[in-house]
């Protein structure tokens, strides 16, 4: 029998991916990254790390305030997009699996934006992110992820919406299921009717604590959302972890 391919491998190579969150705001996320930039003193000697970096427009902004700025995904389609936009002396894109390491004692920054993270099937494998990133970095270096508010998405569900993207109407119904975040995905397009099905462990600042631990960071701080606002679990929108690693 088959083994299953894991979801994310063919929803983030998908064109209507990209299609539906088209929406991502550029000017927010570069804005966002302005503030990491002053708030952690990047500078043209700092190696970062764009990990789960899309189709490579953060890694691309940062690539103008450090000395070397390297994005990675497992998207193939994103990767190639990537290269293909973005051109710089101090910029490479690879396609990589965020569960094996990407050179070892390297990096001064690793960043994980935009909830790219827990989609796994096993908690495992969140432990294997981490302790893979942890490998990457030089001693007392840093991680910064930038997660979903699990609490506040669970009370606030919005379990159906329709969403039109250039003509193709997007139908999403969103369940919890054994504290996992479900969005179900269907769409007419070329002819064709398309599901998809995202799956989000919905993973706590307890949660996040306990596997950082784990994997050898000591939590530096914490923020609710991209204006670097104190993170409080009932109303904020993000969950952004900054963790160090231990020397």
């Amino acid at each position: 029998m088959t083994a299953q391919k894991e979801w994310f491998k063919t929803w983030f190579n998908s064109p209507y991916y990209h299609i539906l969150y088209d929406q991502r705001n550029e000017e927010e996320a570069n804005k966002f990254i302005l503030k990491l930039k002053d708030f952690l003193h990047l500078n043209g000697e700092d190696k970062i790390l764009d990990l789960a970096c899309g189709a490579g427009r953060h890694a691309a902004f940062l690539s103008k305030y450090v000395g070397e700025s390297i994005g990675v995904d497992l998207s193939e389609n994103s990767i190639q997009q990537a290269q293909k936009t973005y051109v710089a002396d101090n910029l490479e894109f690879y396609k990589h699996d965020m569960r094996l390491p990407f050179r070892i004692n390297y990096f001064d920054y690793i960043f994980n934006f935009f909830t790219s993270f827990g989609y796994f099937k096993k908690e495992a494998d969140n432990l294997k992110v981490l302790q893979s990133i942890n490998k990457g970095l030089k001693k007392g270096s840093y991680v910064l992820i930038d997660f979903l508010n699990a609490t506040k998405v669970k009370n606030d569900l919005v379990e159906r919406e329709q969403i039109d993207k250039h003509g193709i109407e997007f139908y999403i119904r969103r369940e919890i299921v054994n504290d996992k975040i479900i969005k179900h995905i269907k769409f007419d397009a070329e002819e064709k009717v398309f599901s998809f099905t995202e799956v989000l462990q919905a993973l706590t600042k307890n949660d996040f604590h306990r596997l950082l631990t784990q994997a050898g960071f000591e939590v530096k701080t914490e923020f609710g959302g991209y204006e670097l606002e104190d993170f409080n679990e009932n109303i904020s929108n993000r969950f952004i972890v900054l963790a160090r690693k231990k020397q």
